[in-house]
C-alpha cells in the first residue's frame, strides 16, 4: 500500500508548502502528483491534507505519514550508502572549486553532512589557486566546481542544483527602494557594487543591462558580502545578489531589495563534474545531499 515515492512526496509537500512547487522538487506533473496523492487516499481511506492551504496543513492521518517518512527515509539513505561500500565504490577525491562568493551559506552544511557518512572520500577546497576552474575539472586538478557560467567542455557534465533569483539591493532611502522592479535604463545613474570578477559572469551584466545597451555611471568591487551590504546600506552605490545571500539582511531592515525588471531575472546554479565521476555512489550522495540542503537552507530557490 504504502511506497517510498509516497513519503517522498509527502516531505516535498512539507517542505514546498504547495503541490506546484513540489511536483517540481519530485519531478512529476502537477497533475500527475495530485493523482498519486488521491490514489494514496482511496487506498488509505484518510485525506492527506487540507486543500487549497497555504502552508499546506496536514491531517492527523498525513502527520503520522510524515512521522514514518523522517524515520524511514533517513534509514534508507544509509542502507545504500552501506550497500555501494560494499560493493566497493567507496574509494573518491572530492577536491573542489566555487565560482560563486555566496554559496558557502548552503554549502558548508553539506560538506558536514556528507562527510558524516562519507569518510573515506577525501574533501578539500583547494584555495589561491591561479586557474580557470572547469578546465582545471577537465585536466582532473578539480573534481567539481560550483558555477552559474556552465561552458562547453568535453567530457564535462552540468548537474542542476537549483534556480534562484537574482535581486537588487539599494538602501532604505534609495529612490527605487519603494519600487517593485527596475529597469536597465534606471541604473544609468548609479553606482553598481560587483564582486571582483569578469563582467561575463554575472547576470546583472548579462542577462539586465548588456542586453538593453546601459552601463552604470560607476563600477566598483568588494570581496565579501557583508561589505557590499554595508555599501549600499550607507548609500554608496547599489548591487546585484542571489536572493538567498540577501535574506538576513532583508530581515533585519539593513536594506531593500527590487527585482530586476517586470520578469525577474533568474539563473541555475550548477555542480560541474566529470563524465567519469557522475555514477560514482558517493558523487550521487553529495549532488542529492545539496539539493536537500539548499532547500533546507535557503530561502527562494527552486528545483532546476
Amino acid at each position: 500500500m504504502l511506497e517510498l515515492r509516497h513519503l517522498r512526496t509527502l516531505v516535498a509537500l512539507r517542505d514546498a508548502g504547495s503541490l506546484v512547487e513540489a511536483a517540481e522538487r519530485v519531478h512529476l506533473t502537477q497533475s500527475a502528483l495530485s493523482h498519486q496523492i488521491k490514489d494514496l487516499e482511496e487506498r488509505l481511506g484518510n485525506p492527506l491534507f487540507v486543500r487549497k492551504t497555504r502552508p499546506v496543513e496536514f491531517t492527523r492521518a498525513g502527520q503520522r505519514l510524515l512521522t514514518l517518512a523522517e524515520q524511514v527515509l533517513p534509514l534508507v539513505r544509509m542502507a545504500e550508502r552501506d550497500l555501494a561500500r560494499l560493493a566497493g565504490n567507496e574509494q573518491g577525491r572530492l577536491h573542489m572549486a566555487i565560482e560563486c562568493h555566496s554559496c558557502f551559506q548552503w554549502l558548508m552544511p553539506t560538506i558536514d553532512h556528507f562527510r558524516d557518512h562519507w569518510p573515506e572520500v577525501e574533501i578539500d577546497i583547494p584555495g589561491g589557486h591561479h586557474f580557470d576552474p572547469l578546465p582545471a575539472l577537465a585536466r582532473e586538478q578539480l573534481d567539481l566546481v560550483i558555477t552559474a557560467d556552465p561552458q562547453p567542455l568535453p567530457g564535462i557534465h552540468y548537474e542542476p542544483l537549483f534556480r534562484y533569483e537574482g535581486l537588487l539591493a539599494v538602501a532604505r532611502q534609495h529612490r527605487l527602494a519603494g519600487q517593485a522592479f527596475v529597469t536597465p535604463e534606471e541604473l544609468a545613474d548609479e553606482t553598481l557594487i560587483t564582486y571582483p570578477v569578469e563582467h561575463s559572469r554575472l547576470d546583472v551584466f548579462t542577462q539586465f543591462l548588456e542586453p538593453a545597451g546601459v552601463r552604470p555611471r560607476e563600477i566598483r568591487t568588494a570581496e565579501l558580502t557583508i561589505m557590499m551590504m554595508q555599501l549600499v546600506a550607507s548609500g554608496r552605490g547599489v548591487c546585484a545578489l542571489p536572493n538567498w545571500a540577501l535574506t538576513e539582511y532583508l530581515e533585519r531592515d539593513y536594506v531593500k531589495a527590487v527585482a530586476l525588471g517586470e520578469k525577474g531575472v533568474w539563473s541555475t546554479l550548477f555542480a560541474a563534474i566529470r563524465e567519469e565521476t557522475r555514477q560514482a555512489p558517493w558523487m550521487e550522495d553529495f549532488l542529492r545531499t545539496a539539493r536537500e540542503t539548499s532547500f533546507a537552507v535557503l530561502e527562494g530557490v527552486r528545483p532546476a
